[in-house]
């Protein structure tokens, strides 16, 4: 069915065709669009969607993707939560993801459009550690094909809700942020990731604020302390015990707390806060934990992850 019949059919049936009839209940249907660069985990993400019990259709061509999300939400069950992915690879395959998602809100669904991405770097040493070649890379090098695939996919990577970033992120890393993002019924709901990083390590891509906690004292430098985490009650207590650590805290969860209305407004739906210091095991560690803690009490939908503990 093409989608001029889908529209005849539901006139048949009475609608308008303009999604009067179905509208309301298509966006009730939790349906994910994942697409990104080869090598960047697309295929880890799927597997997380399954284990959290999305139905997934991979290397869906673009022009049957509202075809798709009308057969699953008609069947009803499963299918109503439902990801597609999408492959570059394919021959079917489109630039004009915007379009497509466009034609799905028109018809009344309300897709969230997940990104997976990682630099260029870390990409070729995937690709080299596997010895495979890029599906765009033809006779050229690597680099090429990476190149090319980024120039396809840059309207696709300005439409994503969600950004992922796997350059630091093993496979169960990858797979935990997914679940976390997606194990619920209720996607509609703003839900925060407080990561904790280290500067020396560079900044997360894919953060909507990034939060400085290098102005408070190292624990590195207090030898009982230094082998410790900001996990440990310890270090918690040294950084969090800190002249302004804690209006640090507070400050930045009033902002947040004072803007999450307003981006689940206008539709946003997943926030990473980074919060920084040199190498990601004491400070931001602690300062994270406080801060998601603060969110829950406020009542928003928060958690806290390390990037780049157990790095040193």
């Amino acid at each position: 069915m093409n989608n001029q019949q889908a529209v005849t059919a539901d006139r048949a049936g009475g609608a308008t065709g303009d999604g009067e009839r179905d509208g309301p209940q298509h966006a009730e249907m939790e349906l994910v669009i994942v697409t990104g660069v080869s090598g960047g985990g697309r295929s880890t993400v799927a597997r997380a969607l399954e284990n959290v019990g999305y139905y997934v259709v991979d290397n869906l061509p673009q022009a049957l993707m509202v075809t798709m999300a009308e057969l699953a939400y008609r069947s009803g069950g499963a299918t109503r939560r439902t990801a597609m992915v999408l492959d570059v690879r394919s021959r079917a395959f489109s630039t004009d993801l915007a379009g497509a998602v466009r034609a799905l809100r028109e018809r009344g669904f309300r897709p969230h459009v997940v990104f997976v991405d990682a630099d260029d770097e870390v990409l070729i040493r995937r690709f080299e550690s596997v010895r495979r070649s890029h599906p765009l890379q033809g006779d050229g090098r690597l680099a090429d094909g990476i190149a090319a695939e980024r120039a396809l996919l840059a309207g696709a990577r300005s439409e994503s809700d969600v950004l992922i970033d796997t350059s630091q992120l093993n496979v169960n890393q990858l797979r935990a942020r997914v679940e976390e993002l997606f194990g619920t019924p209720d996607v509609r709901t703003l839900r925060i990731t407080v990561l904790s990083f280290g500067f020396k390590y560079g900044l997360p891509p894919d953060a909507d604020f990034v939060v400085d906690a290098r102005f408070l004292p190292n624990p590195f430098w207090v030898p009982e302390l230094r082998d410790h985490t900001g996990l440990q009650p310890d270090v918690s207590a040294y950084v969090l015990g800190q002249p302004g650590a804690q209006t640090f805290v507070s400050g930045y969860a009033e902002l947040i707390e004072a803007s999450a209305g307003g981006f689940e407004r206008e539709g946003k739906r997943y926030l990473t806060v980074a919060v920084g210091c040199t190498g990601g095991k004491h400070r931001s560690v602690a300062i994270g934990e406080a801060l998601a803690g603060r969110l829950r009490d406020a009542g928003l939908a928060a958690h806290a992850q390390h990037r780049d503990l157990g790095r040193e």
